[in-house]
């Protein structure tokens, strides 16, 4: 099932974000599963670089903290076949350009599509930068809110997953004013595209996720589940006190 075709199923959409090792590949695998069973109908799986620009010391420290594992590429994609074994769950990579230089392009873009990943959204990469070899990948670009026109036309047009909106500028984790930047934004979006819209950085209450999905159709947060990740990697049943977490916090209260 395409990214656009799980919008369409389900309307409004929720959209967790993991760092993929961890604590471990392990349990970012059971992680998944879990929140797949707990209604999450997408979920951004971040491959860790040492450099993450984009991202919030939350989403950095898990970042550096599983690269001291030393997985490679083959490994998270390793991880995203034993889960599309036992779910339908929407599946997207977040991450670097240099990363996926390494590993090459036309052989992510095939060993990846083939273990079941839908999209990758790589965070440095502006569609005119993007070279030849994506092709079954769904491809997805981010949107801010000081992107002019002409720019959010563009990114549009090369997007075939859906449209990544940034809440704000500046990087993730921090706190979001919704209602300045997100209307506007989204409307602005809609001139060029009826693709979905999915909005992130800063999301972290059930109040913003709500507030959200009154413009767009996808809600992602990260930096509130790493950071519950982080505080409970130690305890048992990590798994289940994530979806129990994500439940409590977000789903049940934004339903």
């Amino acid at each position: 099932m395409q990214l656009n075709e799980i919008f369409a199923r389900f309307q409004k959409c929720f959209i967790p974000f993991v760092t993929a090792g961890h604590p471990d590949l392990e349990s970012t695998r059971e992680i998944i599963l879990a929140l797949a069973d707990s209604g999450c109908q997408i979920i951004e799986i971040g491959i860790p670089f040492s450099d993450p620009i984009a991202d919030g010391p939350v989403i950095q420290a898990s970042s550096h903290a599983a690269l001291r594992h030393r997985y490679r590429m083959d490994d998270y994609i390793e991880m995203v076949r034993e889960v599309r074994r036992k779910s339908e769950v929407g599946l997207v990579f977040m991450t670097y350009l240099n990363p996926i230089l390494q590993y090459g392009l036309d052989r992510l873009d095939e060993a990846a599509s083939k273990a079941g990943l839908n999209g990758i959204l790589i965070s440095d990469l502006t569609p005119e930068a993007l070279p030849a070899g994506i092709r079954s990948l769904e491809k997805i670009f981010l949107v801010a809110p000081t992107s002019s026109d002409e720019r959010i036309e563009r990114i549009c047009s090369a997007t075939t997953g859906f449209i990544y909106l940034v809440a704000r500028t500046g990087v993730t984790g921090n706190p979001t004013e919704i209602e300045t930047t997100v209307p506007e934004t989204v409307r602005r979006i809609r001139r060029f595209t009826d693709q979905p819209v999915a909005v992130g950085f800063g999301i972290r209450s059930a109040e913003d996720v709500r507030a959200v999905w009154r413009y767009a159709e996808g809600a992602v947060v990260g930096s509130a589940i790493v950071r519950f990740i982080e505080e409970n990697q130690k305890a048992g049943n990590l798994p289940e006190r994530v979806r129990d977490y994500v439940e409590s916090t977000f789903l049940r209260s934004s339903g």
